[in-house]
């Protein structure tokens, strides 16, 4: 059989599902993380790109590797959505699908909520279809939440999908005071530093009464450390600077969710190297804490060196990811940097070093497109998790073939006038 047609059912077909490795072939426009390249190619093995050049051989090791032709095409790291309950919601009115909500205003910083995804979603290949590879899954609910996990959007268990259970902290800020918000945020940190330093005297109750549970003051020893940190929803520019005050005080990191007045404290925010997720769909004065918004807070962020994410902060129309993005450059943001904002800005924010860029030792989650990926029209040609080609369909797919051609007798056309 020819390398040739091999490479053709390779782009008609997820027979590169099961191969050792797969090398991209054809010289395609590849993404890299110093900005998009010509004539470049890959292979992948054991779940990592090994190889980035402008001629890769066909073998890795004594294996012979499936081969892909990707002439004329572009090729970025797979998409990431940054903030979504993808794999814990299935139909958000039905409560019995919803496993991202938190008790009320409560403190659940133990909460993992990675502990009940399922990665038999039919929300995850609709995803996949448009190039999501990775998704960050986050609670929600309660003054604190819990923590976060980074899941890709393949395989069959938890343990296949599931990356890293707890990559930060989701909190809110708001509520019936600001000040109450910060002042709540505040004690439950310094009873987490009480509780490690007191914690015999604590369990033979001979402490101070704390703020929360042991478990959920312990999950917050990680963010203490700097280990992970502390996500807050958070818009208005003055609440931004305040959330600055408490992480430089408390000595922890931040990432800010939402941003909408970002732009207006974005030199306080470089100088903290605070990233922020945001959409830049969110302009105008939607609420009252987001009346100065604009649409190009994403270019304003960038420019003043701010780790900038984009997210379509949804679960089932994550896909709109490339589209939000599109939307940031149409505003005036770098093309580059917005292929970064939903690739590479998500994977630095929660400290996935190894994720969202194309290079040697990387993970091998790869998107091949049909053009320029923020463009409309651009299709998914092949899409690669850990080195697998995953099969472009979905639940939509398989009812749109169904349904395609529907039997009976047409119905006569209107009689013209």
């Amino acid at each position: 059989m020819s390398r040739l047609f091999i490479a053709l059912s390779l782009l008609l077909t997820p027979a590169a599902a099961s191969a050792a490795c797969t090398v991209l072939t054809g010289g395609a426009t590849v993404y890299l993380p110093e900005g998009p390249k010509e004539g470049v190619e890959l292979r992948l093995a054991d779940g990592r790109i090994t190889e980035v050049g402008a001629k890769v051989g066909a073998t890795e090791g004594d294996v012979e590797c499936a081969v892909v032709d990707a002439t004329g095409m572009t090729i970025t790291a797979g998409l990431v959505e940054s903030s979504s309950n993808i794999g814990v919601v299935e139909v958000g009115a039905e409560k019995a699908t919803v496993d991202s909500t938190g008790d009320g205003d409560g403190v659940r910083a133990a909460l993992r909520v990675i502990d009940a995804y399922n990665p038999r979603s039919t929300l995850i290949p609709i995803q996949r279809v448009e190039g999501i590879t990775s998704a960050v899954v986050k609670p929600e609910g309660g003054r604190i939440a819990g923590q976060g996990g980074w899941a890709n959007l393949a395989g069959a268990t938890q343990s296949e999908a599931v990356v890293k259970p707890n990559i930060g902290v989701w909190a809110s800020f708001g509520g019936a005071s600001r000040a109450q918000g910060l002042l709540q945020l505040r004690e439950l940190l310094d009873d987490a530093r009480f509780l490690r330093r007191k914690g015999s005297a604590y369990d033979s109750g001979n402490s101070r009464e704390l703020a929360a549970s042991r478990l959920d003051l312990m999950a917050l020893y990680p963010v203490l450390d700097g280990e992970l940190p502390l996500v807050v929803g958070v818009n208005r520019a003055s609440d931004i600077e305040a959330l600055l005050r408490l992480a430089k005080e408390q000595g922890i990191l931040l990432v800010l969710s939402g941003g909408a007045e970002a732009w207006m404290v974005a030199d306080q925010l470089a100088e903290a190297n605070t990233p922020v997720i945001l959409d830049p769909l969110t302009f105008g004065p939607g609420g009252f804490d987001q009346m100065h918004a604009r649409a190009d807070n994403a270019k304003l962020l960038d420019e003043a060196g701010v780790t900038v994410v984009l997210s379509s902060f949804s679960s089932h129309n994550a896909r709109t990811l490339k589209q939000v993005a599109g939307n940031a450059v149409r505003e005036g943001m770098d093309h580059t940097a917005a292929i970064e904002a939903i690739t590479r800005g998500p994977a630095q924010a929660f400290g996935l070093d190894d994720y969202g860029k194309i290079e040697a030792g990387a993970v091998a989650n790869v998107v091949v497109w049909s053009g320029d990926p923020l463009e409309i029209g651009t299709a998914v040609e092949q899409v690669f998790i850990s080195g697998r080609s995953i099969p472009l369909q979905s639940r939509q797919t398989e009812l749109r073939d169904r349904y395609r051609t529907l039997p009976g007798t047409p119905v006569p056309a209107l009689p013209v006038e």
